[in-house]
């Protein structure tokens, strides 16, 4: 194969700023996805050319117009700007995202070298850009004298140094770029000076429709998430909360259970687009076009729903917008108040002998005006056929014979709601023949809902996301589960969730845990070992207070250390393994003092030899073992994610190596690496650290990169 190379020609605005902060994003972007290469353009801006206008009152396109139409005009492929300094909205026919790679978001004091703000006399001079630094400055410093200043970092720190000003407030991130953090006197915490949404941050502006930076903008904007409430918070969905839990903000109808809301974390905005009948406080335009900016910031966004969103709910059009900027989504159905009223309280729409189903529509229009609801209306509803799948072509037959057209759109769906959901489509004619043809045979009597009418024409695309809707087999434990699940969804996969191994912790360990204070450290070398240790601890009955210090082997354990309520006193800062876990231990385990390991069957005793060399007693403990599950059917999937190297022999033990063939595999870890080599596996993704993210990252960039059609 040949080499061959993506170019763009990026604009950048020819300050020194701007120029640094560009080629750090092309270079981050360059290592990202190799075999790009970048083309710089400079331009200025009329807030390079104007001088005398205060920033304070200055157009919103003050430092971003002569770049867009520079895009606009095919003179470069996109620019790069100051996330704060985007317009909204943009201008018509360019598309936008935030960039992932983020600075210190702080505003920062600045004086004259060897000055310090308790030496600023009263009635100090203040160059301020901003009505929001002029509002802290009164307050911090009463009677200061608050001046306008202009130009780039370098000018305005000359203009201070100068004697022109006695005290500047800068963004520090500008100065983290140039190199200038020395000049910082004083970080302003965030509690005090809110910065502007986007300090900190870079954008990036383009053509609408350029198929190449939709491709690469698919590696960072997460997949929007729209969760149906249901009618109480008893009745959200598991999957439901889960998003809800995780999210970075939550656009919300008006509920019949606010109590939901508790279930964002700490920071996540909550947005109120309150919609009720009759009354909007948000136009269902600003709603969808809310939903868009919030997902090409890369903020994870949740748009919650009464009851199920598909119903009467409007997610048509919330769904169009994100498909029109191919914006990735997912979907979780919900409750309905159609199923609470009904199977809620007895007067259940389906009983034998009474009735076989039943008719569901609304009365109003647009504008709240009233439809029809006579026989003609109600004839042209979608029909939906429960357990019907065995018998799909005398239904079409009765249906032709009684006057609904062959040719109406018709769709089977085969285990909704499930990971092995299959539909197949065609019309009252041929949809038997169809499905036989899916089938390899007759349509069996199993689980699925025959649809009739064209909305069995409309369906949820699956494509816009880095993993572009490909099924991703995650083999991991439970422990590991979620994060795998959530990381699919982000990059608009679709998780196939099959743990092919069972963590069972072992008797003998709980013997070591009871004499947790003969112990000076504990070593855990995976998120399963501390799920296991937790465990462990408790049917022990161990005392937490008796825990000696901990040490983890990554930011992922940590994390998991963290939920159980502890915080390690030490952990690995690269190479999350047995190097890294070996370079921290250097540091802070020291002869003689006494280490428990704590450790799966299967990990290896290369820490317990290295650390015995030096002295240290270690106790290697078995924590868990590893048992495998059994599946009777190989579900359906593009891509296999292995977490260790038991769920490798666990796959192969049930399905083989062939199993594998023409399949792409990512993998954590060198032990993983070394079990799939042996079975014969030698094309694998590998993440840059030894974490379920970094690896999931690696194959949303080599699936982007097959989409770019890039070769090495």
């Amino acid at each position: 194969m040949h080499d061959s190379k993506l170019r763009f020609t990026v604009g950048t605005r020819a300050s020194p700023l701007a120029l640094a902060q560009t080629r750090g994003a092309l270079q981050k972007l360059s290592a990202l996805v190799s075999g790009l290469t970048f083309e710089e353009k400079a331009f200025s801006s009329p807030g390079d050319r104007d001088r005398a206008t205060d920033l304070r009152t200055s157009p919103g396109d003050f430092f971003t117009r002569d770049l867009d139409a520079a895009v606009l005009g095919g003179e470069i492929d996109g620019a790069v700007h100051s996330a704060k300094d985007l317009p909204e909205p943009v201008p018509d026919g360019l598309d936008w995202c935030w960039l992932p790679w983020r600075e210190d978001p702080r505003d920062a004091l600045v004086l004259a070298p060897g000055r310090a703000p308790a030496g600023l006399a009263p009635d100090a001079r203040f160059g301020v850009s901003s009505e929001r630094r002029e509002a802290w400055c009164r307050r911090r410093f009463p009677a200061a004298r608050l001046m306008p200043i202009r130009g780039n970092i370098e000018e305005r720190l000359a203009q201070l140094d100068a004697g022109h000003y006695d005290a500047l407030l800068m963004a520090g991130a500008a100065l983290n770029r140039l190199g200038l953090r020395d000049r910082i006197t004083e970080w302003i915490p965030l509690t005090e000076l809110t910065p502007p949404e986007g300090q900190g941050v870079l954008a990036l502006t383009f053509r609408s429709g350029d198929p190449r930076w939709l491709c690469l903008r698919s590696l960072w904007v997460k997949a929007v998430t729209f969760v149906s409430a249901g009618t109480s918070a008893g009745t959200c969905t598991l999957a439901g909360l889960d998003a809800l839990q995780t999210c970075d903000v939550c656009l919300y109808d008006s509920l019949l259970d606010a109590a939901l809301l508790e279930a964002l974390p700490p920071g996540a905005a909550r947005v109120d687009v309150g919609k009720r009948c009759g009354h909007h406080s948000v136009s269902q335009d600003r709603i969808t076009e809310m939903l868009t900016l919030y997902a090409r910031k890369g903020q994870r966004t949740v748009r919650l729903k009464g009851g199920d969103a598909g119903l009467f709910g409007r997610l048509a059009e919330e769904i169009d917008a994100l498909d029109a900027l191919q914006l990735p989504y997912r979907v979780i159905p919900g409750v309905s108040s159609l199923n609470a009223a009904t199977t809620g309280t007895g007067m259940l729409l389906t009983r034998r002998g009474v009735s076989r189903g039943f008719c569901a529509m609304s009365p109003r229009l647009a504008e709240g005006a009233v439809g029809a609801m006579d026989r003609a209306a109600r004839g042209k509803l979608p029909l939906v056929f429960f357990m019907s799948t065995g018998i799909v072509e005398e239904v079409a037959r009765q249906l032709c014979a009684d006057g609904t057209d062959a040719d109406t759109p018709a769709a089977l769906v085969f285990s909704a709601g499930t990971d092995s959901e299959r539909i197949v489509r065609g019309t009252l004619a041929d949809i038997g023949a169809r499905a036989a043809v899916e089938q390899e045979g007759p349509v069996p009597d199993a689980p699925g809902l025959l649809l009739v009418g064209a909305v069995t024409r409309y369906t949820f695309s699956r494509q816009w996301g880095a993993l572009a809707g490909r099924r991703v087999l995650l083999t991991a434990s439970d422990a590991l589960q979620a994060k795998a699940i959530a990381g699919v969804h982000d990059h608009g996969g679709l998780p196939v969730s099959r743990p092919l191994i069972r963590l069972v912790p072992t008797p003998e360990a709980q013997s070591s845990l009871r004499r947790l204070a003969a112990f000076d450290w504990v070593i855990l070398t995976s998120p399963s070992a501390v799920r296991c240790f937790g465990t462990s601890l408790r049917e022990a009955g161990v005392d937490n207070r008796s825990v000696p210090r901990l040490m983890t082997c990554g930011p992922g354990t940590e994390h998991e250390l963290r939920l159980l309520g502890f915080i390690p006193d030490a952990t690995a800062e690269y190479n999350f393994g047995a190097t890294g876990l070996l370079a921290a231990a250097a540091r802070h385990i020291q002869a003689p003092q006494r280490v428990l390991r704590l450790r799966s069957e299967k990990a290896g005793a290369a820490i317990v030899t290295e650390l015995q060399k030096h002295g240290i007693t270690v106790d290697d403990c078995i924590l868990y073992r590893n048992e495998p599950i059994h599946y009777e059917t190989l579900p359906e999937f593009d891509t296999v994610f292995f977490a260790s190297a038991s769920a490798v022999k666990a796959f192969i033990d049930l399905w083989g190596a062939r199993a594998l063939t023409g399949k792409t595999v990512a993998a954590i870890g060198e032990p993983t690496h070394a079990a799939l080599r042996e079975a014969g596996v030698m094309e694998v993704v590998k993440g840059a650290e030894a974490t379920v993210e970094s690896c999931l990252s690696a194959l949303a960039v080599q699936c982007v990169r097959q989409r770019l059609a890039i070769v090495r």
